[in-house]
């Protein structure tokens, strides 16, 4: 008698892409997540035998899935209690067989692609990131080629407009994180002075959950003097303070008891840290149990 393997399911082999392409298009891990379960329903609801195309079928129903649910998080994000941040994840680069998670974009781009058009940040990620043609974005979204390229470089400007480039040397960016916390975890106001850019900024979401800065704080000595009150609190005395590679780029996680409380990510420009992103609202932190 001979046997086959049942052949492995579409979606099932997807799942990385439709994920990565979900959280790109919302920012959240928890929606992303909802939006693959949804998809999922979907595709086991089909008819199989009319589905040419699998992964396109399914990378158009979760593009739109996420279409539906960015316009009504828009509307939730106006009510929001201080700043809004994208979730972060914790990624590994080296993951030779999910390259789409592994190379899933920066926190600096998840919060430039939140100034776009629900629309435009959709035909964004699916041509800048995954390299569809617009005639493919076209069926997705069930729009005329035309306009699709339109949407493109509309988006693409916008980009390129509000996206700066930042230092990307990974030996370099381990130096000074390590640098950074010695000096946060030693009380040296001085050394982390020395460290912030002239127009360093920072913005911590704490979602009215957990106390955080309800506006973004400007300046090397009012962001300084706040992390260093932060960890300075006999709360943090219990705390684990470690890098891990968040969203591509080396962060910092912040762990009680093994479980995540927070996350540190900033750019790097010239050596200096710059847009400092702290999370630490409990319901946004899901991408980083490992």
């Amino acid at each position: 008698m001979i046997t086959t393997e049942p052949a492995t399911d579409p979606f099932d082999e997807h799942r990385r892409l439709l994920f990565a392409t979900a959280y790109r298009m919302l920012g959240t891990v928890s929606d992303a997540e909802d939006i693959v379960q949804d998809a999922w329903l979907a595709w086991n609801k089909a008819d199989r035998s009319q589905v040419r195309h699998p992964k396109a079928y399914l990378v158009r129903a979760v593009t739109n899935l996420s279409l539906n649910r960015l316009t009504s998080a828009r509307a939730r994000r106006e009510e929001y209690v201080g700043p809004w941040l994208p979730e972060p994840l914790l990624t590994a680069p080296d993951v030779a067989d999910g390259r789409e998670l592994a190379e899933s974009v920066s926190t600096a781009m998840l919060v430039v692609l939140e100034t776009l058009a629900p629309v435009e940040r959709a035909v964004f990620v699916l041509r800048e990131a995954f390299g569809y043609s617009h005639a493919e974005i076209a069926g997705f979204l069930d729009r005329p080629e035309p306009s699709v390229r339109q949407i493109a470089h509309r988006a693409r400007t916008h980009v390129a407009e509000r996206r700066h480039r930042y230092d990307s040397d990974s030996a370099e960016r381990e130096r000074i994180t390590q640098r950074f916390l010695s000096a946060c975890a030693g009380g040296d106001l001085n050394a982390v002075l020395e460290m912030l850019a002239p127009d360093v900024t920072a913005w911590s979401d704490g979602g009215g959950k957990v106390t955080a800065g309800r506006r973004p704080l400007h300046g090397p000595d009012h962001v300084a003097r706040f992390l260093l009150g932060v960890l300075t609190k006999p709360a943090m005395a219990a705390v684990t303070v470690t890098t891990a590679v968040i969203n591509g780029e080396l962060g910092v996680l912040v762990l009680r008891e093994g479980e995540p409380i927070g996350s540190f990510t900033y750019d790097l420009q010239g050596g200096l840290l710059r847009n400092i992103r702290i999370q630490v609202n409990p319901d946004k932190l899901a991408g980083l149990r490992r």
